[in-house]
């Protein structure tokens, strides 16, 4: 079997990659392990997927090289993603500023890139196992569980180490490295917090109640809902620090992100100096919370009106709520992570065709090099992007 283009994963930019090169007049095999297409995508969001993000800019990614994305973001933008699905009749909904996900299910997108590849001519080999890749002459050679393909490009699209019941594997490293690149250090990203002592037991007796926080890490901030689990912290803010987390580091979650929590307790206190402190923490937060509140920090006589707390204790009480310091015990990592950092060094690879320097007809693209975008869509949009740069360029 000769094909032009081999793409090695049936993802987001994979398929992506493939219905342009097909459109291109390529002719493109898909070739995957797993015995459906768009696995992600189908679970992403909820099972609605927030397919991309309208405000998507260079700054929403991590990497080694900040600039190496900037080329293809810029190429291929959130409006030309929107102008596919509305020519495929996709209904969708803006959830958030900028964050749009599919009115009914992510099957939508799954469909429209399906019906793209099967429009260009792309033809789709699932449940196919690789054994080997080389180079032959100024091509490349594929040993797989359906014998032999030839192929004058080789585009790997086989995604990072996220989600593994979702068929994620190393495969793409190990061939990166077989090939003499660098794969800098890889690590579960945009990933629930666990604690551990006391505090695992606090936020279990939680589980299930959120409120909007600001939290902050290594220079990084975040504002969005926090969610308490059996095991730790979770929701939009946290997925987003631990992006940028180490382990053995503290957080800093602001309960009150739009209030200076000592100004409105001294407000409190001379206008109305008989409430007491668990009526306007109350006002505050949800029941369960403001309660735990209070039985966390029982140094404080909760029947006392506030009257009666001096400049002291309000201020210990505001610094509980604007700058809560906690140190996580772990992530969930790979089971939950929806994204991986790290991955196959940027340094190799053209950011105009994402062909490797010294092996052109080698192409990486998509989860599997070290770009990784914040919560919110901006990773499918790179998908898109490296998609359509490297298949227009096959």
């Amino acid at each position: 079997m000769v094909y032009d283009v081999v793409v090695i994963g049936a993802g987001a930019a994979g398929l992506m990659c493939a219905a342009q090169a097909g459109y291109a007049g390529r002719r493109v095999l898909i070739i995957d392990h797993a015995n459906k297409a768009g696995k992600k995508i189908l679970m992403s969001g909820g099972g609605r997927c927030n397919f991309t993000n309208l405000g998507t800019t260079p700054q929403h990614f991590y990497s080694e090289n900040p600039y190496f994305c900037i080329s293809a973001l810029k190429r291929y933008r959130p409006e030309h993603f929107v102008e596919l699905v509305d020519r495929h009749g996709v209904e969708y909904v803006e959830k958030a500023p900028g964050q749009l996900f599919c009115e009914t299910s992510a099957k939508e997108i799954v469909r429209v890139l399906w019906t793209e590849c099967e429009w260009a001519g792309v033809e789709v080999k699932l449940n196919t196992q690789i054994t080997k890749v080389v180079r032959q002459g100024e091509g490349m050679r594929l040993s797989t569980s359906i014998g032999v393909i030839d192929a004058g490009v080789v585009v790997v699209a086989s995604g990072g180490l996220s989600i593994p019941t979702m068929g994620a594997t190393g495969f793409g490293y190990e061939l990166a490295r077989q090939f003499g690149l660098e794969v800098l250090p890889t690590r579960a990203g945009l990933v629930p917090f666990t604690l551990s002592d006391f505090w695992k037991d606090r936020s279990a007796k939680l589980s299930g109640v959120s409120l909007p926080v600001a939290v902050s890490c290594a220079g990084r901030r975040f504002v969005e809902p926090m969610l308490f689990t059996h095991r730790g912290l979770s929701g939009p803010s946290m997925l987003q620090i631990s992006s940028v987390w180490q382990p053995g580091s503290p957080i800093e979650i602001d309960l009150l992100a739009n209030e200076n929590a000592a100004d409105s307790l001294r407000e409190a206190r001379k206008i109305t100096p008989k409430r007491q402190l668990s009526t306007w923490l109350g006002e505050r937060f949800p029941k369960r919370f403001a309660q735990a509140l209070l039985e966390w920090y029982p140094d404080s006589n909760q029947l006392k009106p506030l009257a009666q707390y001096s400049n002291d204790e309000l201020d210990q009480w505001a610094g509980r709520l604007n700058q809560w310091q906690l140190k996580p015990a772990g992530t969930e990592g790979w089971r939950t992570a929806e994204v991986t950092l790290g991955g196959v060094n940027t340094d190799a690879i053209s950011s105009k065709t994402f062909e490797v320097k010294d092996l052109p007809q080698l192409r990486f693209i998509g989860e599997v090099l070290d770009v990784t975008g914040e919560l919110g869509g901006y990773n499918f949009q790179w998908a898109w992007a490296s998609g359509v740069a490297c298949g227009q360029a096959c």
